[in-house]
């Protein structure tokens, strides 16, 4: 991605995990360096790093620096539940362990592959978009969620020549619209953020044109985990009858998951919703989940490096996933 003007990975190795800290900006410009697995787990659970596809670079690094690789591993599949690419990570870096690959070699090569994927569903995506199209999105997933180019927001990096125009949720609590803005500003992608109870109000004036993204899991049958709200948004759009896309690579698949209901979604501490920008402005009780689950029945397609799916397609890409 570009970061003032020169490409930068949102994560890399460099005698250790270094990070920009997704927690900083948009306005700092910070990074964090884990050299530690203890490190590594703070990283994930406190949001230095998020988005799936980074999640699961980071833990695919994390197991480089893990003494142990069983008990690193099942320290790293205890920080956030729901994204499936951290378990997949996990898995892919005891499997080539078992077969003796070094561990370094396989983290960057994970790493590689999950930027090819991304670059991929962005080409993939692309075919979607027309010439000033307004396009909705939820959450980050751009290149900080994902390592580079993104998932959701890969298609608009490459389609920005057709003079895209995007609305940007502000994504409460944790604000991550304000990441999506700081991407698109860095691209210079015209877009503008909006409280996230605004969305239905510009689809009823036909101000969007298609929705797309993210997923932290999706089940076998096309429902799919993100970020809080993207119900919201699904239903919304199938009742303007407006397209809504997911775009994510296969490792967030979980195939071994039926369905959504079987997904568990994080809740998290309540002072991300009782606080902002560190300052208590609720003196209550509070819920903080973190994902809700949509269902594949209000998904037009679904986004990959494969290809453009309908949900109950799915099932039938397995066999064609990457080890």
């Amino acid at each position: 991605m570009l970061v003032q003007g020169k490409n930068m990975r949102s994560v890399w190795w460099d005698e250790g995990i270094q990070f920009i800290d997704q927690r900083k900006l948009p306005t700092e410009l910070e990074l964090f360096t884990a050299t530690t697995l203890p490190e590594v787990c703070f990283a994930i659970t406190d949001m230095v790093v998020r988005g799936a596809p980074a999640i699961g670079a980071t833990a695919a690094y994390g197991m480089v620096l893990a003494k142990n690789m069983a008990r690193g591993a099942k320290k790293l599949k205890q920080t956030r539940p729901t994204a499936h690419d951290l378990f997949y990570a996990v898995d892919y870096m005891i499997k080539h362990h078992k077969k003796g690959d070094e561990a370094l070699t396989t983290a960057e090569n994970y790493v590689t592959d999950i930027i090819t994927c991304c670059k991929k569903i962005g080409e993939h995506g692309n075919t979607l978009l027309k010439r000033n199209h307004k396009i909705l999105t939820h959450c980050n997933a751009g290149a900080l969620a994902t390592v580079d180019w993104g998932t959701a927001l890969a298609p608009i990096r490459l389609g920005k020549n057709k003079d895209l125009f995007i609305w940007v949720d502000e994504t409460r609590p944790r604000l991550q619209g304000y990441l999506t803005s700081w991407e698109l500003t860095q691209e210079g992608i015209r877009h503008a953020v909006i409280v996230d109870n605004a969305a239905g109000y510009y689809m009823a004036q036909g101000e969007i044109d298609l929705v797309i993204v993210g997923a932290d899991r999706i089940a076998l049958n096309g429902d799919v985990a993100n970020k809080i709200g993207t119900y919201e948004k699904a239903v919304l759009a199938h009742e303007n009858n407006i397209p809504f896309y997911v775009a994510a690579p296969q490792s967030t698949i979980d195939y071994h998951t039926p369905n959504g209901k079987t997904i568990c979604i994080e809740e998290r501490p309540i002072h991300e919703v009782t606080t902002i920008q560190g300052k208590q402005v609720y003196d209550t009780s509070a819920r903080n989940p973190a994902f809700d689950i949509t269902p594949a029945s209000y998904i037009t397609g679904i986004i990959t490096e494969k290809g453009i799916f309908d949900p109950p397609e799915l099932k039938d890409q397995e066999k064609n996933r990457a080890p």
